[in-house]
């Protein structure tokens, strides 16, 4: 039996089950008259064996690798991981395997990134772009994750839905003094989420927006953002853009004796790992990253094999930002301990 570290070939199947080595081919392929009998026990036969198949055979035989690229903007950013491990779900339901490069939030290095996958003759890519950033035509098909609001964008999350809901569900406890806290201005997915929060500010509430970012620049990098002094002047719903700047925005309170969510409640976005055990658990706004996965990756495909059941190079005629059915998956609001009516509120 062969070595399962270092695979099988066609022959070798076609030995063990004493067929042609063609009819091994067409039955792991999909192609050619082969009994759906025989082909099941030329794929288990297959497995046994350890075979994997031969990217380089398969471009020469399909004009396509099977393999999608990946570009994120951070991997170090907890929300990423979720990300890619959602596209290789449904990369792989789809019969294609995923290489991933991290951009680490600089636009040369997303250049430089994008080009080290076409040079791999990926079939497509996928980009989560760095903040503020548009994807110019690269020569072979693209799917764009960022905001409905972005030029191109293939899908995305409904983030200014996202905004609406969580100030929707801050209001109906009471609030009306709301501190928007971003990290970025130049990120689209975080103005989409601000603005969907401001949209939903009700009569005669009042909302501020503090970037941190901006706050850094002045004061240093994690330094504290004041919340103490805006808790004092009448805040009593901090709604962070991320679950990253509402942790720390609820550490900060904590330290400084304000209670969460006695005195002021505390809002985030993402709905990351450690949201649910962080303590208190962290009320949130989640996104479908499965369903936006699966939609991303089903328009880049879509687009991938109609070309090459065509007879045409994909990657030369198909280029720019494929389209999809559904450009934005709603947000789910996720209630847990960080928000509760004011104290004033609380005290009627």
């Amino acid at each position: 039996m062969a070595n399962p570290r270092t695979g099988s070939n066609l022959s070798q199947i076609a030995a063990t089950l004493g067929v042609s080595a063609a009819t091994v081919s067409n039955a792991l392929s999909g192609k050619g008259r082969v009994s759906a009998d025989l082909a099941e026990k030329i794929r288990a036969t297959a497995a046994q064996l350890g075979y994997t198949p031969s990217l380089t055979g398969r471009a020469l035989r399909t004009g396509r690798t099977g393999v999608l690229g990946l570009v994120l903007p951070n991997i170090a950013n907890p929300l990423f991981p979720q990300i890619a491990q959602a596209i290789e779900h449904a990369a792989s339901n789809a019969g294609y395997g995923v290489l991933i490069a991290d951009s680490r939030g600089d636009v040369a290095l997303q250049t430089d990134a994008i080009n080290r996958l076409i040079e791999r003759d990926v079939d497509g890519i996928v980009i989560v772009p760095r903040l503020g950033t548009r994807i110019a035509d690269i020569g072979c098909p693209v799917a764009v994750i960022d905001s409905p609001s972005t030029p191109g964008n293939t899908v995305s999350a409904d983030h200014w839905q996202g905004g609406q809901t969580v100030i929707e569900h801050l209001a109906s406890l009471g609030h009306r003094k709301f501190l928007l806290i971003g990290n970025n201005p130049a990120s689209n997915v975080q103005n989409d989420r601000i603005g969907g929060m401001k949209s939903r500010i009700p009569a005669g509430g009042l909302a501020d927006v503090f970037w941190i970012e901006k706050h850094e620049q002045l004061h240093g990098k994690g330094s504290l953002l004041g919340l103490k002094e805006q808790a004092e002047r009448g805040f009593t719903a901090f709604a962070a853009v991320s679950d990253l700047p509402a942790l720390r925005a609820l550490t900060e309170l904590q330290r400084a004796g304000i209670g969460v969510p006695e005195h002021v409640s505390v809002t985030g976005f993402d709905d990351l790992v450690w949201s649910s055990v962080v303590t208190p658990g962290l009320t949130t706004v989640r996104m479908d990253m499965a369903e936006i996965a699966d939609i991303a990756i089903a328009a880049l495909v879509r687009v991938i094999e109609a070309d090459t059941a065509s007879g045409l190079d994909v990657a030369r005629t198909v280029t720019g930002t494929v389209a999809a059915e559904r450009s934005s998956v709603p947000m789910q609001l996720v209630v847990r301990q960080t928000s509760a009516p004011p104290a004033k509120a609380q005290i009627a």
